[in-house]
Formats: C-alpha cells, sequence, structure tokens
C-alpha cells in the first residue's frame, strides 16, 4: 500500500490533516520553544542527579566491532557522534554482550576484563566530546547497556544462528533454528548467566558508566523470559517467576556493584510474529489465540498494560527508575517497533501507516507513565516523524506523557538534531532521517550499520553500492 511520506506533509496542518484521516491523536505543538527555557531544554532531577535536557539517545549497535569485542574506528565515531549530539542522557550507547556466547554477530562488543579499558575510552571520548561543544558535562549520564541475545544469537558467524532459547516457541523456532530443547537454557544456565551480567556490572562501574541497562527488549533473551508463561521452573509460569532473571540481576548488583545506578529497556508490548503476504505486505504470520507476547491482549495484534504496569511496579520497589519503553522485535515485527516507510530486505511492506504505529507506542508509553508518575520514562519510535519530530516530542513533554524523547535511526544521519532544536536552528532536510531502512538491510546481509543514504561518510563506501544492488533485487 501507497502511504503519504511525511516529507509531502509540508505543513502542520497537514500533518494534522493525516492524523485526523488515520483517526489517530499524536500531540502535536504548532509553535517550537527555544532556549534555556524551552521544554525540550528543561533539566529533569532524578535520584542519581540531574540530567541537563529531555533528549535521550537510544541504543545504536554499528556491528562494527572486532571479533574478540573491542570497539573500532567506526564504532569510536558514532560514539563520538552521541556525544555531539547535545542528548544529555546517553542511554546504554549500544547493546554489549555479558559473554561470548550472546553475542547478536561476532562483531558485538563484548565487556570483560581483557576489553575493559576500550569499553571506557568509548565513554571518555564521548563525554570529553560532550563538554568540549557545550561547555559541561556535569549533567550528561552515560550508561551501557547489557545484554544476552538469546534466540537470535549469532557469536561466531554472521550466518550462523546460534540461538539460546527461554522456551520453544510455536513461530520463531521454525524461523530461527530451534529444532530441538537442547537451545533451552536451563534453571541452572540463568543461574550462571545472573553471575555474568552481575560481573558485567561490576566492570561497567569500573569504566565509570553511572548506570547499566538490564536490557528486556526485542525479543532478546530478558524480554523473551517475560512470555515464558508455559516454561516450567523457578523462571517460567508466575509473574514472580518470570521476572525473577531481572530481579536476581538487580540484587546481584545492589550486593557487589554499590552506588551503580539500574535502567531498563522493556517492550512494553509485543506482537506475534508477522511474514510477507500478497505482494510484499506484512501480516500475521497466523491467526488465533497468541500466548507468547508479554503485554498482549491474546490475539496477537493487540495489548494489554496490566502485566507490563504490574512490572513498572515492581521496578519502583526494585529502586530502578529509569524505563526506556519500546515495543516488539526488528526480527519479527519491525513495522510496530520501528515505524518505516521502506522496509529492510528481510522485512515486509507496513500493512498499516507508520504514522499509527507511532501513535501506539507514544500512547501505551503515555499510560504507564500517568500510572507510575515517579518513573521516569524515555520514550521511543518518534524517527518516523521526521520534520515534525520536534513539534511531537516537545508537546509529549509538555504534556507529561514521557519525561524523555528517545533518537535512534535519525541520530546515524543527524547526530545535531537535539542540539539544533534546543538552539531554535532550522533542521537540515538532507540530514533528516526518512527511514531507508538501509542501517537495517546492511546488517542483515553481514554488513555493517550506518545511514548510507545520507551521512556523506557512509555514502561513499562500498558497502552502498552492494545494498542498493540487494534492494533492486528484492524489488525484481
Amino acid at each position: 500500500m501507497n502511504y503519504p511520506k511525511i516529507n509531502s506533509l509540508k505543513t502542520l496542518d497537514a500533518f494534522q490533516s493525516r492524523l485526523d484521516e488515520l483517526e489517530i491523536q499524536i500531540p502535536l505543538d504548532a509553535a517550537m520553544q527555544s532556549g534555556d527555557a524551552a521544554p525540550l531544554a528543561q533539566s529533569c532531577d532524578w535520584n542519581g542527579g540531574t540530567i541537563g535536557n529531555r533528549f535521550a539517545i537510544l541504543p545504536m549497535e554499528g556491528w562494527d566491532g572486532t571479533t574478540d569485542g573491542r570497539p573500532t574506528d567506526l564504532t569510536r565515531r558514532r560514539w563520538k557522534n552521541f556525544g555531539l549530539s547535545g542528548a544529555k542522557l546517553i542511554w546504554g550507547g549500544e547493546a554489549v554482550a555479558v559473554r561470548h556466547d550472546g553475542r547478536a554477530n561476532p562483531n558485538q562488543l563484548v565487556i570483560n576484563s581483557d576489553n575493559l579499558a576500550e569499553i571506557e575510552a568509548l565513554r571518555t571520548l564521548l563525554v570529553d566530546t560532550h563538554r568540549e561543544h557545550f561547555g559541561t558535562a556535569d549533567d550528561l549520564l552515560v550508561g551501557l547497556q547489557l545484554t544476552h541475545s538469546g534466540r537470535f544469537a549469532r557469536p561466531n558467524d554472521k550466518k550462523q544462528l546460534e540461538p539460546r532459547v527461554a522456551y520453544r516457541h510455536s513461530v520463531l523456532d521454525a524461523k530461527f533454528g530451534v529444532d530441538s530443547d537442547a537451545a533451552i537454557l536451563s534453571d541452572d544456565d540463568l543461574d550462571r548467566l545472573v553471575d555474568d551480567f552481575v560481573a558485567a556490572s561490576k566492570l561497567a562501574q569500573q569504566a565509570g558508566y553511572a548506570f547499566v541497562d538490564v536490557k528486556h527488549c526485542h525479543g532478546y533473551l530478558g524480554h523473551e523470559l517475560l512470555s515464558g508463561y508455559d516454561r516450567p521452573g523457578k523462571y517460567g509460569g508466575s509473574f514472580e517467576n518470570r521476572t525473577r532473571f531481572l530481579r536476581s540481576i538487580v540484587d546481584g548488583i545492589r550486593s557487589e556493584a554499590a552506588g551503580l545506578q539500574i535502567g531498563t529497556r522493556i517492550s512494553i508490548f509485543d506482537f506475534i510474529p508477522f511474514e510477507p503476504g500478497p505482494e510484499g505486505l506484512g501480516r500475521p504470520s497466523r491467526t488465533g489465540e497468541y500466548r507468547s507476547a508479554f503485554g498482549g491482549d491474546g490475539t496477537g495484534v493487540g495489548y494489554d498494560l496490566t502485566e507490563p504496569s504490574q512490572l513498572m511496579q515492581l521496578l519502583e520497589e526494585l529502586g530502578i527508575q529509569l524505563v526506556c519503553s519500546t515495543v516488539g522485535s526488528p526480527y519479527y515485527c519491525p513495522h510496530i517497533q520501528r515505524p518505516a516507510i521502506f522496509p529492510p530486505s528481510d522485512g515486509y511492506a507496513p500493512p498499516e501507516d507508520p504514522l499509527v504505529g507511532v501513535a501506539r507506542q507514544i500512547n501505551a508509553t503515555a499510560m504507564l507513565k500517568r500510572a507510575h508518575p515517579n518513573l521516569l520514562f524515555v520514550g521511543s519510535g518518534y524517527t518516523y516523524l521526521q520534520d515534525w519530530l520536534p513539534n511531537v516530542g516537545q508537546a509529549v513533554v509538555q504534556q507529561g506523557l514521557a519525561d524523555f524523547i528517545g533518537l535512534g535511526r535519525m541520530v546515524l544521519s543527524y547526530p545535531e538534531l537535539p542540539a539544533d532544536v534546543i538552539a531554535g536552528r532550522t533542521m537540515p532536510r538532507k540530514k533528516i532521517c526518512r527511514t531507508f531502512s538501509e542501517c537495517t538491510t546492511g546488517p542483515r546481509n553481514g554488513m555493517i550499520s550506518g545511514c548510507f543514504p545520507l551521512d556523506p561518510f557512509y555514502k561513499a563506501m562500498p558497502e552502498r553500492q552492494q545494498i542498493m544492488a540487494l534492494k533492486q533485487q528484492t524489488k525484481a
């Protein structure tokens, strides 16, 4: 289906008319404010200090580390861009594996004693760059996202899945090569993995990171455990058991890394896996009851925030204040997780106007924020708004629907957006992400990630031509 592209909606009235046509509600401010008094420039106090404004950089992997998990010049360039963005909350930098078998690809960063100095140097580079451009880093908060990739692990070969899963899945097993119970992590395995997360957290604290994100999103292991309704043993079944992994890691960090703050990025709801249907349009992989979606309503294509709200209450009880909300998974329902007009090479055409997906995320996050006002929420899904991102972001913060506006893909093409918006500078249209999805198509085909269409640095790389060829094959 053809949906109006955002860059064709050149006036606020045109954008609002499209929202009205879709019968969705997205907050929208007509007049942007700039300078120190602007809503997006306001500082935010939290239980670890002060965060200088309301922009956050979401974790952005580049699939460009070394085979032993160290950063490269490409990694360092990306982190430097995070520093010059002007955002005052750096949510995790990028997913860093706590051990080798949890890597999503053979070039993902790993935190261990051998790599620690270089993981620390990433933070130092980011902070120094920020201080150089903005005069101070005293109100800059930098964390590190810790992960085990679970079902999507490819630790040794980009083309070879080596999945470790929480349970057998009625749809994803066939899609991701699980054909026996051997891939299931036992309770003892998970006990040891808890210890690995705690050890990694201690190292992150030594490297100067102010907080760690215990990742629970996008179908990776922590998130999958939340939907282990039929898993036997102490990590499955009841809500208490399905959150045991998170609670045990938090307890370990409190005991062994006192003073280290904790956040978590959570898929607050999930959908059934989608697949290409007629003419490549996305459709649910099957119909009927679907039990494997944390925050799902049982249909596979709707959400119920009862358990996610229960999880937010648990976070409050655990003393966790920082929450980054996201939804779904880029591996099996990307249209709800990162709304885009152009699908990646392994994806499908969006079955709804991507603005519907943006509204869904904003509204679900707002519901949880209203129910749990003491938590600080970083919202996701804003990049698709493109030219109208600042107007929506300002309205969201003004209305208290989220505390921070999280930026992901947009930062690859336009890292300076937060600084430009706060200063009242005109956004250069040639840098605004148009969701071409080439930053995903590259890694899905064994290449690095970057903004190949808009960033001159990546546009000049040979991978750009390879991606263009792939897109032509897909069209054919």
